[in-house]
């Protein structure tokens, strides 16, 4: 991706920036955009992307969505372990009957609200896997949730990158996922940010401007200002790519708009074939009632996202995968206040056409009062890196000698989790062992190099 025309960027410095972190920087230089108000998925970069005008079907080549459950979803309840003995006196209250779950194995369980997952696994389309957590275990929001993104082995600071970014940065220049680029939805989180560009929509910052209002508005811009004029026009295209024609998306939570808008853009032939959605919420420390409470109506609403996101890839469905994580799990006893805090082991759950579904992937640690992490949490036996590595390395191709150094450095002693994908969805592309590039891992974050005065270097986004 490479800009054509320097002239194409109100900022080309900010710009740059940007493309590393979502700054004040960026939203001053497009300020004049956010006053028009034109549109409820105007990318957030300055620059085009290449892609905005894609409306073509899905081609052969994998795609990928991280989803982010930020607050600690709790494990324990959304992958029930009802096959432990310790697992109802721990619970109490809050314990889920087995006859309320929805059937995984002779183990576990899966919560009732989890209905459509529950089908994919079924069909071969989902799995799970449980005990996981990422590196490190201080139970703070902003540590583990920047750990999860960092990709790095504990240290939460320093670090400008995030992993996924990384990926895009250490692949080969002509690799499909490349060339394609990712996206955000929503928020910029840290696992995108980093010097490869990578794209922002966002389904309900902005207010649709109609006839003949807009038809003024683009006249307006078109006599006086080329340049705004240019990123008005990509960003209704853009975002008409991600709500779909004829959809009907009016109705239904920005949640659920952010999955279907993420399935429609990673279908698109031309479109990225990455992505991270963000999902808040999940700091249930109250109310967690299994029917009706605050954490059954998130998980409702959850299910009904992958279900969104099934439909809306269509034929790509069969060459995607979707992996939501989350950057801790909760106590493995309730509070007091029908709910449970911060704790360590939770669970993944990987969803997909290309998913080798229909299991639960566990080195079951046990929940009896001395098998608990600090005598309080379900142990996590598997590190989530693992997770991701194993998707990475089956799914998009890329070779462990990038995953263990340029993606997630300071991993050779974490081994790829096996058997995640189906063994025919992951052709789309292979990496060669020594084609990857260097990546500068610490390095100053591009916008504080630019908050100094200092040169931001760097390519920005692609323009047609």
């Amino acid at each position: 991706m490479k800009i054509r025309d320097a002239a194409c960027c109100a900022d080309e410095r900010v710009v740059r920036a940007a493309a590393a972190e979502d700054c004040e920087e960026s939203r001053l230089a497009l300020s004049r955009r956010a006053v028009l108000g034109v549109s409820a998925g105007l990318f957030s970069w300055a620059c085009t992307p290449g892609w905005a005008r894609a409306s073509a079907e899905a081609t052969n080549d994998p795609r990928f969505l991280v989803v982010v459950l930020r607050g600690g979803m709790d494990g324990l309840s959304t992958v029930v372990p009802h096959g432990d003995k310790a697992y109802r006196s721990l619970r109490g209250d809050l314990a889920i009957p087995r006859n309320k779950t929805i059937k995984l194995d002779n183990f576990f369980g899966l919560h009732p609200s989890l209905k459509n997952f529950g089908k994919l696994y079924k069909k071969g389309d989902a799995s799970v896997v449980h005990a996981t957590c990422v590196p490190l275990r201080n139970r703070s929001h902003f540590d583990t949730q920047d750990n999860l993104e960092n990709g790095h082995p504990g240290a939460t600071t320093g670090y400008a990158t995030g992993w996924l970014n990384r990926l895009l940065s250490a692949l080969p220049s002509g690799s499909p996922i490349v060339t394609h680029g990712g996206i955000q939805i929503g928020e910029a989180p840290l696992i995108l940010r980093g010097p490869a560009p990578v794209l922002g929509w966002s389904p309900e910052r902005y207010s649709h401007l109609e006839n003949p209002l807009l038809y003024m508005v683009r006249t307006l811009y078109k006599a006086n200002d080329t340049q705004m004029y240019n990123f008005l026009e990509a960003g209704l295209k853009a975002d008409k790519l991600a709500e779909g024609k004829g959809s009907k998306d009016k109705n239904i939570s920005d949640l659920r708009k952010g999955f279907r808008g993420a399935a429609r853009l990673l279908r698109a032939s031309n479109g990225p074939r990455i992505a991270a959605l963000s999902v808040d919420g999940w700091d249930t420390h109250t109310d967690q009632g299994v029917i009706g409470g605050q954490f059954a109506n998130l998980l409702t609403e959850l299910d009904q996202g992958i279900e969104d996101f099934r439909k809306a890839t269509g034929p790509t469905w069969k060459k995607t995968v979707m992996v939501l994580v989350t950057e801790f799990g909760r106590t493995a006893r309730t509070n007091g206040d029908d709910g449970t805090d911060h704790g360590v082991g939770t669970v993944a759950l990987l969803a997909g056409g290309a998913v080798k579904g229909g299991k639960v992937v566990s080195d079951w640690p046990g929940l009896a009062p001395s098998q608990l992490y600090d005598g309080s949490d379900l142990k996590a036996t598997t590190d989530l890196r693992s997770v991701f590595k194993g998707v990475l390395a089956d799914h998009l191709g890329v070779p462990g000698s990038i995953l263990d150094t340029s993606v997630f450095p300071e991993s050779g002693g974490v081994k790829q989790l096996n058997g995640l994908i189906s063994a025919s969805s992951g052709d789309g592309l292979q990496i060669a062992e020594s084609s990857g590039r260097p990546v500068s891992l610490t390095s100053m974050a591009p916008i504080a190099r630019y908050r100094r005065g200092e040169p931001v270097s760097g390519a920005g986004p692609r323009v047609l």
